[in-house]
């Protein structure tokens, strides 16, 4: 299985696309900070960004793309010396999808955000910068500028289901946008992301996620890598930051969690298909690492 599509699965990754922006001039837009992982491409000109917290400003040009992983207010400008505008009003006032800024449509912008499940920010977005770049020039961009193009054709040509096509297609490019970060910086990315960067890791988390109830040992895990049992070992904590047993213990976990969001399976029963003897094993696992029991995680409606 794939570590990164099995973490996205299971955080219920959804897309939500926003009104696009074309500006022109000079210009200086100020937005709140988002909900979800906001992104955004340039699809004609450039712009400066500068997001709170980080040294900037970082420029975009045409075809580049960035991705926003943390609650953080930014700005999008033509250049320096431009008193900012907030971004509410402004987008409340668009027409025909477009919000306008400045004289003229110079540059255009397209964008949205993703939203997950609560454990998004333990499982994805922790893992990530604060600020992920992918610039047009790399290898597998046009990849990206693919999926936005679709994106853009079923938005203008209104088919039955553009809405829900696009929205699918944004997921689509945020894999991709992913798989072109980790391509280019391997080592930035941490946790069970920066493992999939090395290849003996890689291995070792497929199989884990191919199957998470077997009884997997660590040298079992080095196999699947083609390396030593020890050199896994060193491998995968310096990647990860955990040993892989206990990167095994936190993933079944993760899956039990939700199974007791989303159905209504008896514990037990979950515990058995997540590699578990017996409920008592579970729950013991599980209140150890999310504070409170399976029964409870269920009754307090998590989500």
């Amino acid at each position: 299985m794939d570590p990164l599509e099995d973490v996205l699965a299971l955080l219920d990754t959804r897309s939500q696309l926003s009104t696009s922006l074309a500006a022109g001039g000079s210009w200086c837009i100020r937005f709140s900070p988002p909900s979800g992982m906001k992104f955004n491409s340039v699809r004609r000109g450039m712009c400066l960004l500068d997001v709170d917290g980080e040294p900037g400003p970082l420029v975009l040009a045409e075809g580049d793309c960035f991705l926003l992983t943390r609650r953080r207010g930014f700005t999008l400008r033509s250049g320096p010396g431009v008193e900012p505008v907030d971004a509410g009003p402004l987008f409340a006032a668009a027409e025909d999808g477009i919000a306008r800024a400045g004289e003229g449509e110079d540059v255009l912008l397209a964008g949205g955000r993703f939203s997950f499940g609560s454990r998004a920010q333990e499982l994805l977005l922790d893992n990530l910068p604060p600020v992920v770049h992918v610039p047009a020039g790399t290898g597998q961009a046009e990849t990206v500028r693919w999926a936005l193009d679709a994106i853009d054709r079923e938005l203008r040509e209104r088919g039955m289901g553009a809405t829900l096509v696009a929205r699918h297609l944004a997921v689509v490019m945020l894999v991709h946008v992913l798989r072109l970060y980790l391509a280019g910086r391997p080592t930035a990315a941490t946790g069970w992301l920066g493992g999939l960067a090395d290849p003996a890791v890689a291995a070792a988390l497929a199989s884990m996620h191919g199957e998470p109830a077997r009884a997997w040992t660590v040298a079992e895990l080095a196999r699947s890598g083609a390396v030593s049992r020890s050199t896994l070992a060193v491998r995968f904590r310096r990647a990860v930051g955990q040993g892989p047993l206990d990167y095994l213990t936190g993933w079944r976990l993760e899956l039990a969690a939700k199974r007791l969001r989303s159905g209504n399976d008896p514990v037990a029963v979950i515990a058995r298909a997540v590699g578990y003897g017996s409920e008592n094993a579970l729950s013991t696992a599980f209140k150890r690492v999310m504070g409170v029991s399976p029964r409870e995680y269920r009754k307090e409606g998590h989500r």
